[in-house]
């Protein structure tokens, strides 16, 4: 008897998105770019898949989609069993809870005018009627679990470094304990010392918290230090996927190798082993 497939947290099928150009002639139909071409997959409850391709290949148009800041073409994201793409307004609200967003630029995406408290609750107050004083205290909680002090939320955005900036947008995602989080590049505006203390950082609070992460990134060490699985986006289509140890080494389609062969010899790896055996020892 075969063991039952467990439940997707994240189930992503035929995800097409089709972006028409302005008109160049009156008489001609106006240009349609393929930014995605029937992508699919699903990630598991407590894992992490990583989306590498380089840019232009429909990583950050895939991030939206999930999201749900973006609507598809065709194509369906079930999110715990609920297609995001056909909830009402109110109902879409309250599922945010469940999945949050790490943006690539630590610093544009933080409003720059507001206190890291009002950024990190904003999550929060935006899905249920917390009460203001419940949230500050809730932000003290998750600025703590990131590394930072209660104290910095009555702070600046300008005050802190890039590294601490990042902090706080993970804080910002951590606030409703999501289930998912989708990271668009989150360290790539890093420096290397400061990426790998971001990335063990993601990588306990998944530990601490279950949590499943989407990484989306070009860097291949960035993916094999924090992912279970790496799918291969090329022109908008997925022609590869596996555990980042097995594909790495045996990539069969070209673009993948071409990949691995761009990639300088402190490459994958730089950031130390991951593996399923390390997170749970």
């Amino acid at each position: 008897m075969t063991s039952a497939t467990p439940q997707a947290l994240l189930q992503v099928e035929q995800l097409v998105r089709e972006y028409h150009l302005p008109r160049e002639h009156l008489f001609r139909p106006a240009a349609t770019v393929k930014a995605l071409q029937g992508v699919s997959f699903r990630i598991e409850p407590g894992r992490s898949l990583g989306i590498v391709g380089e840019s232009g290949s429909g990583k950050s148009t895939l991030a939206r989609l999930v999201m749900a800041l973006d609507r598809p073409t065709s194509g369906t994201v079930h999110l715990l069993g609920q297609d995001l793409h056909r909830l009402p307004a109110p109902a879409l609200r309250l599922a945010r809870r469940d999945f949050q967003m790490v943006f690539q630029d630590p610093y544009g995406s933080l409003d720059p005018r507001q206190t890291v408290e009002r950024i990190v609750i904003e999550p929060l107050l935006g899905a249920s009627a917390t009460p203001r004083e419940q949230a500050r205290q809730q932000a003290a909680e998750v600025l703590t679990q990131v590394g930072l002090r209660p104290t910095d939320l009555d702070k600046y955005p300008h005050e802190f470094s890039g590294g601490q900036r990042q902090r706080i947008a993970i804080a910002r995602a951590l606030i409703t304990r999501p289930r998912l989080i989708v990271a668009d590049e989150p360290v790539s505006a890093l420096d290397v010392s400061v990426q790998a203390q971001v990335l063990n950082l993601m990588q306990e609070l998944q530990t601490q918290f279950g949590i499943t992460f989407m990484l989306i990134s070009h860097d291949l060490a960035v993916v094999q230090h924090l992912c279970d699985d790496v799918a291969v986006l090329y022109k908008g289509q997925i022609v590869e996927q596996g555990a980042p140890d097995q594909l790495f080494v045996e990539a069969r389609h070209p673009y993948t190798q071409t990949l691995l062969q761009a990639v300088p010899r402190t490459g994958p790896g730089r950031y130390g082993r991951r593996g399923r055996a390390a997170r749970q020892a």
